[in-house]
């Protein structure tokens, strides 16, 4: 308390909070009932990131254990009978309260009743306009007064939840039989053998959920939609990569090789892909979604056993957030609007954590919403809010099947039979390249991400093995946005959208690629400056014809763009922000020609 002070608390962070000398907050879970607490590193290495978790310190921890899943038992049916992770953890603390003959917080039957994501479900059909359409309407007017060049208050659109179907509740053999054996549950008084407190009973309760329906360890850096990356080197405590203080050391991690082999094979069953010595290297997908990469053991790592996770929001960032934060200027966003419905082919490329697949998703709100998607992807990270999407993800090979496996070259092959207005590719690695060529030859618009730094780079690689596109398919490629993280002004770190350039052509005879550079990141003012004002080949030679300008008024088409970043200028200060709420609200712009 001397050296530090008081830890100050937040219910939600805030970014600006990153600017603390010495970062010593509290903040809240959006999930789990946790807090954290963030505390300066004396030594000025690395902050450290603790924990503050219901925990249960008791020197009979193990029996206890094995009396609550005996007693437990007696509740297969109910636990049998949930639907999704979300369900079976609050059935399980149900299952602990009534045990302990406390007051169950939620009934069963509200339990079951909650929304699980299905995405065989039928969609249900709209009742008439309710309030989150009055609320669309109410932005859209504002921008439509925008367009006309008229002042209007600043209202706020506001979404509001639509009451989910109450689901069929379907039974489930056999799920906790694995970890359970079998026999009848002791029903004699717990609480009163092992002496417990209420909070002996809470640190249960979390830590049974963590364990059986969570990833153990990991799960309250799973909740904290504050952190982009998990790194276990090895034996030894776990780092983090935090939006707001950056590189962390967790207070946890584990003691030995053994509990931290035991916690990776069991993370790996957990998300079906189990890692052996045979194959040690596993790359999947958490059950939030978030990707993980476990390599196995000592032969193939001297350190041993370790994994890294790149996590991903609940809920996509949306282009107007990408705005606010000076991610992407509106005039690019705008520009890049045309650019998508007009069907041009886009790669945004840069290096790894640059926000790639972050801009890539937010960009899909300017597809027209009627629209067919097909994305195709190793890990799945896209995101798009239209109702017509197939997410297509690649199967590998299991060992010893070795026709088995379904890669991204055989759904995108699948794809172009689908009639797609949009293919999305998560990333172009290999083969796959040059059928995504093919596909924008036959018509298919494709957007995708890239590892590469630059336009020049780029065409390298995709020319070069193992991608191999023949030198005069490349200019299929009508866009290349460059996405990078920059050191900003001010000194911090940030993410950018440093370029957008247009490639117009390949002259065989000099053997080399027109391309024309209509944005550019200043990395003394933090502006991306539209340098191709009055000078972009695409809104003049294929978008403006396109939309019916004839030759002598196709530069009134960057009015048009002007326009659009007005109107999304004046969304971004009405303070929307939520992804489907944008999407929703560009759509119904679109769709009455204020957009």
């Amino acid at each position: 308390l001397e050296e530090i002070g008081l830890p100050v608390y937040r219910e939600e962070l805030e970014r600006s909070d990153s600017d603390a000398e010495k970062p010593n907050f509290i903040y809240k879970s959006h999930r789990g009932g946790i807090f954290f607490h963030t505390f300066p590193d004396p030594g000025g290495q690395r902050d450290h990131y603790i924990s503050i978790e219901p925990s249960i310190e008791h020197p009979q921890i193990r029996e206890i254990m094995t009396d609550i899943e005996d007693a437990m038992l007696d509740y297969t049916d109910e636990l049998e009978s949930s639907r999704g992770d979300e369900q079976l953890g609050l059935v399980l603390e149900w299952c602990i309260d009534t045990i302990f003959k406390q007051k169950p917080t939620m009934s069963l039957e509200d339990i079951y009743a909650l929304p699980v994501i299905d995405p065989d479900a039928e969609s249900e059909p709209e009742d008439e306009k309710d309030e989150s359409e009055a609320g669309l309407d109410e932005a859209v007017a504002e921008a439509a007064a925008v367009a006309a060049g008229e002042e209007q208050g600043g209202g706020t659109a506001v979404a509001t939840d639509v009451p989910a179907k109450k689901p069929k509740i379907k039974k489930k053999g056999g799920l906790f039989s694995k970890f359970m054996g079998s026999g009848k549950g002791s029903r004699i008084d717990l609480e009163s053998k092992w002496k417990l407190t209420q909070l002996d009973i809470e640190g249960i309760k979390y830590q049974l959920v963590k364990e059986k329906v969570g990833v153990g360890v990991l799960q309250p850096l799973i909740n904290d939609h504050w952190i982009e990356d998990i790194s276990c080197s090895g034996v030894g405590r776990m780092f983090i990569e935090h939006k707001v203080f950056k590189s962390m050391i967790c207070s946890f991690g584990y003691k030995d090789d053994d509990e931290l082999d035991e916690h990776v094979l069991r993370l790996s069953e957990r998300i079906k892909k189990p890692v052996t010595f045979r194959a040690p290297v596993v790359d999947a997908s958490l059950p939030d979604g978030s990707r993980i990469n476990i390599v196995f053991g000592r032969d193939v790592s001297l350190t041993g056993s370790n994994y890294t996770i790149r996590k991903f929001a609940d809920d996509p960032i949306s282009v107007l957030n990408l705005i606010r934060w000076k991610s992407i200027s509106s005039e690019a966003a705008a520009y890049l609007s045309l650019c998508i419905e007009d069907g041009m082919n886009m790669f945004v490329s840069g290096e790894t954590a640059s926000g790639k697949t972050t801009l890539m998703n937010a960009l899909t709100v300017f597809v027209p919403p009627n629209a067919k998607i097909v994305s195709i992807e190793d890990t799945a990270e896209v995101q798009v809010p239209h109702p017509n999407w197939l997410r297509e993800v690649v199967r590998k090979a299991k060992p010893g099947e070795g026709d088995s496996g379904v890669g991204m070259f055989d759904l995108l092959k699948a794809a172009l039979r689908q009639r797609p207005e949009l293919i999305i590719i998560g990333e172009i690695r290999g083969e796959e390249g040059l059928i995504a060529f093919q596909g924008m030859q036959t018509g298919h618009p494709v957007m995708a991400t890239f590892h590469a730094a630059s336009v020049q780079k780029l065409i390298q690689r995709v020319v070069g093995d193992p991608i191999l596109v023949p030198k005069n398919y490349v200019d299929n490629l009508n866009l290349c946005v460059i996405q990078e993280g920059v050191r900003l002004p001010s000194g911090d770190h940030g993410r950018r959208c440093t370029s957008i350039s247009e490639i117009v052509n390949y002259d065989s005879l000099s053997d080399s690629f027109s391309f024309v550079e209509v944005f550019t990141w200043d990395p003394v003012t933090d502006v991306l400056e539209f340098t191709g004002m009055n000078n972009s080949y695409l809104l003049e030679q294929r978008i403006a014809p396109a939309r019916g300008y004839p030759p002598a008024r196709r530069r009134q088409i960057y009015s048009l763009v002007k326009r659009r970043a007005r109107i999304l200028d004046k969304l971004v200060n009405t303070g929307i922000s939520d992804y489907q709420e944008t999407f929703d609200v560009i759509s119904k712009a679109t769709s009455d020609g204020v957009f």
